[in-house]
């Protein structure tokens, strides 16, 4: 039956979610050096929603009446996890991984675009990502982790743990083979080291490559900036005093431009730039100081400067940095639209000139397609969502001030205007060293789409104003940063015809957190919905497996300073609950475990507060299954309506 597309404020969350289910995600875009061609993935979509590996990859001629076609390992022309593009140096040849061969295990594959032959070049055991041509086009890197897998982040479920436990040390080692398939995979860093991100040097001779000891998933945070040399050299350039990411070298090769910043989370990126010598003679070199904004991505040009994806309050932006630190950042384009070229951060896909870039763009009011063209005209490539509509109103940028401080959210409105006060619900997004921009966000428009308000903050601790305001939640989670989204709530109900007796409060991650703190500390929310929280961080320290992301957080360990974990833990106040609150998890999360949504459900179910526990099977961190996440946002939307509206309450599944 085919999908009704156009929505009206009546239609359930059943409805709506089938609708935005119809959406592809799109994500991995590449282009060709000289921007001829682009490439990027999609994730095919069901009708709970894109499946999380099944996915395709299009490539398309940039002139006119051109098709986008697509290119694959597998002969059966089914859907498999198909992505992570790489064009070579002449934009005639496609590296990318697929599982066509055997589920759940990639291989490196390229494919001779003209002619359209596909070529295996590795039968592994392992995990591979992030594969990238030599400057000459000769070799192929990539990231591999042997027998590893399963090693593929926090995000996604945890590997059962029984008998002895101890750590393992699976190390993500930088390997080479030829371009042409006729070398196999060999390993050049140090077997001790666990390289997160790489760029290749310009005379292809070596790397500069961000890296720690240790395990990879919890060492992330403590990574330095190394340089490796092709006969496995290893030498570190950098010792950053916070997190660092997006290692890049000048086109001659002397420097390596990288970000380095407070980041709760590997690929969530922000923070300043910073520039070195290559041979690690003089201390960095910070181009970026005093910024109002973050960057998140880098790409050095030949001859120019430097291009910086960033984020400036809730919008997209493009800079150029002098890479001497001369003259300050120049604004190339900002705009309130998403942009960008594969997960959370802003960023694009740009030719060798940097005439041309490509990317993914969405808003709350367009789904996302690609786009390409001048920084800033780009021209639509793709119409893969054109029929799929926001089920939504408008969305504005609120500003509004706390504790001294300009603090900046969207503010989403109902599809059809509310006759007298609406209700609102408050989306706290995750990280917390993240933000929230301009797009096609699913929970958020469903949320609209049965009449609320919604409204997604971006207190202190977030993306999008500097360094100093990111930095300023630290040793104090859950204080100033539940100050601001209390005025964040002023400002909305000020602004729109927003009922202040029915707001609810939701969010997943550090945003479940902040349910969980929310209620524990106010009465001002009629409703909350806490998704993956946090209730004891002293607790989670000794649970959870990524612990070194707390450390800058918290300035010492809990074993050093209980005081301060205790100080921003929902479970010290529980007492203190009287909002209706459901809990939801998935069932082996290692980012946050299990037993913290328990421990907070049980708290309450215990004082008689009004709560429901809701665990999702065999789900990480991240809730990826259809089917589960369609349940969770309908679950969701239910308790808000029984509690801000007098709707039932879906049943258990």
């Amino acid at each position: 039956m085919p999908v009704v597309l156009a929505l009206l404020v009546a239609a359930s969350p059943s409805a709506v979610l089938q609708s935005l289910n119809a959406a592809v995600r799109l994500h991995g875009v590449a282009l060709s050096g000289d921007g001829a061609r682009v490439a990027w993935v999609e994730q095919v979509p069901t009708p709970d929603g894109p499946a999380p590996e099944q996915s395709v990859i299009q490539v398309l001629e940039r002139k006119d009446g051109a098709q986008p076609r697509r290119v694959t390992a597998v002969k059966s022309g089914e859907a498999r996890d198909e992505g992570e593009v790489a064009f070579s140096p002449d934009g005639r040849r496609l590296a990318f991984l697929s599982d066509a061969e055997k589920q759940h295990q990639p291989q490196l594959y390229v494919a001779d675009l003209p002619s359209g032959a596909v070529q295996q070049l590795t039968h592994v055991q392992g995990h591979l990502e992030q594969p990238r041509f030599s400057p000459d086009g000769k070799q192929l890197a990539v990231l591999f982790i042997e027998g590893g897998a399963d090693e593929r982040g926090p995000l996604l479920p945890a590997s059962r743990e029984t008998g002895v436990i101890e750590e393992r040390f699976k190390e993500q080692r930088l390997s080479l083979l030829p371009a042409d398939g006729s070398g196999a995979l060999r390993a050049v860093s140090p077997a001790d080291l666990f390289i997160y991100e790489y760029d290749w040097r310009p005379d292809g001779a070596g790397f500069a490559v961000t890296a720690a000891h240790g395990s990879g998933e919890d060492n992330y945070w403590i990574a330095q900036l190394l340089t490796l040399d092709l006969g496995g050299a290893a030498r570190v350039v950098h010792k950053p005093a916070l997190q660092i990411c997006q290692p890049v070298f000048s086109p001659d090769g002397t420097r390596i431009a990288f970000i380095e910043g407070l980041m709760s989370d590997a690929g969530s990126n922000g923070g300043d730039v910073f520039v070195v010598q290559t041979d690690g003679s003089a201390k960095a070199r910070n181009l970026t100081p005093g910024f109002r904004g973050s960057a998140a991505s880098l790409r050095w040009l030949k001859g120019q400067d430097l291009l910086v994806g960033a984020q400036i309050e809730g919008d997209s932006a493009f800079l150029a940095a002098d890479p001497s630190g001369r003259a300050a950042p120049r604004l190339l384009w900002r705009g309130p639209q998403n942009i960008v070229d594969g997960g959370w951060t802003v960023g694009a896909a740009f030719s060798a000139d940097g005439a041309v870039s490509a990317a993914v763009q969405d808003s709350f009011s367009e789904a996302p397609e690609i786009v390409a063209g001048p920084m800033g005209a780009w021209t639509k490539l793709t119409q893969r969502n054109v029929q799929v509509k926001s089920p939504a109103g408008q969305a504005r940028s609120l500003t509004w001030k706390s504790d001294g401080r300009d603090v900046q959210g969207w503010l989403l409105a109902p599809k059809v205007p509310p006759q007298g006060k609406a209700p609102m619900v408050v989306i706290v997004h995750g990280g917390p060293a993240a933000a929230v921009r301009s797009g096609f966000s699913q929970q958020a428009l469903l949320l609209a789409s049965q009449g609320y308000y919604v409204l997604m903050a971006n207190p202190r601790g977030s993306f999008g104003q500097g360094e100093e305001f990111t930095r300023a939640n630290v040793k104090d989670f859950g204080h100033g940063d539940l100050r601001d989204i209390l005025r964040g709530v002023d400002a909305a109900v000020s602004a729109a015809p927003i009922d202040p007796k029915r707001v609810g409060i939701t969010g997943h991650s550090y945003g479940g957190y902040m349910v969980m703190w929310a209620v524990t500390q106010t009465q001002r929310f009629a409703a909350a919905a806490a998704s993956a929280g946090v209730a004891d961080w002293q607790s989670y320290y000794g649970q959870n497996r990524i612990d070194q992301w707390m450390l800058p957080y918290f300035g010492k360990s809990v074993y050093d300073d209980p005081a301060v974990y205790a100080r921003s833990s929902p479970i010290q106040f529980i007492k203190n609950v009287r909002t209706p609150t459901l809990v939801v998890h998935g069932e082996r999360d290692a980012e946050v475990p299990l037993p913290q949504g328990r421990q907070f459900w049980h708290a309450l179910k215990t004082l008689g507060v009004e709560t429901q526990f809701v665990v999702y099977e065999d789900e990480g961190h991240a809730i990826r299954q259809p089917a589960h996440v369609r349940d969770r946002y309908e679950r969701i939307v239910g308790w808000f309506d029984s509690h801000l509206k007098n709707a039932p309450v879906p049943t258990a599944r």
